[in-house]
């Protein structure tokens, strides 16, 4: 079941108990279920024309903003698409993907590709901008994306709304970078699909036991 969480400062006891220096302590309960709880949800799964207010999608970008990164080079860069900007965001797509897929192309691709984001209520464009002020790994960059796209997927759960980072479509297709400000050294992402999901009753993710991909050294 999706939740609406109300992330409040709690009492925690294990933070007291251990003396662990914290400006605040949180529900561990509330977290940890916000964790678990979080999963893809498809375009198709949306409320059609249900739109997110803009400031809570904005909230979810600050979140997004306050993912590590080395040497705080903030390689992440968004461009958000909402209401008529939807539109202008599949036709875009469609027409770079018609134009540049080449053997890859493929007529439900296309469909997919014109219709998700009116199914949406936004589409965040999600680029990489190579740091030139300091020289660290590309590896390092692309991490600290990640964990900013992770924190949106948490974000998203908290506020009880869906989303689905596709990694497709035009995704690598290289000329789609111009389209986002982005040079030959950046990298385009994905797209972040977010909405108000129809059913309140998602399951929880399949994993195997983590007892399994643990290692523990004691001594």
């Amino acid at each position: 079941m999706i939740h609406r969480y109300n992330v409040r400062i709690a009492d925690c006891t294990f933070a007291k108990k251990n003396k662990i220096l914290m400006e605040n302590s949180y529900s561990i309960i509330e977290f940890n279920s916000i964790l678990q709880n979080r999963r893809s949800i498809y375009p198709y799964q949306f409320e059609k024309g249900k739109k997110i207010p803009d400031e809570i999608i904005r909230q979810v970008l600050e979140n997004a903003n306050r993912a590590p990164t080395h040497k705080l080079t903030q390689p992440w860069r968004f461009t958000v698409f909402t209401d008529k900007g939807l539109e202008r965001f599949a036709k875009m797509q469609t027409e770079i993907y018609s134009q540049f897929a080449g053997e890859n192309f493929k007529e439900k691709k296309l469909k997919n590709l014109s219709e998700y984001p009116l199914m949406s209520s936004h589409v965040i464009a999600i680029g990489m901008k190579r740091s030139t002020d300091v020289s660290i790994p590309e590896t390092e960059e692309i991490i600290a994306i990640t964990c900013a796209i992770e924190n949106i997927y948490l974000s998203l759960t908290a506020y009880g709304l869906g989303g689905y980072l596709s990694t497709g479509g035009i995704t690598y297709i290289k000329e789609s970078k111009s389209f986002f400000n982005l040079e030959e050294t950046d990298k385009l992402i994905g797209f972040f699909f977010v909405g108000f999901p129809q059913d309140s009753l998602i399951p929880l993710s399949k994993r195997a036991s983590i007892d399994e991909k643990t290692v523990w050294v004691n001594e």
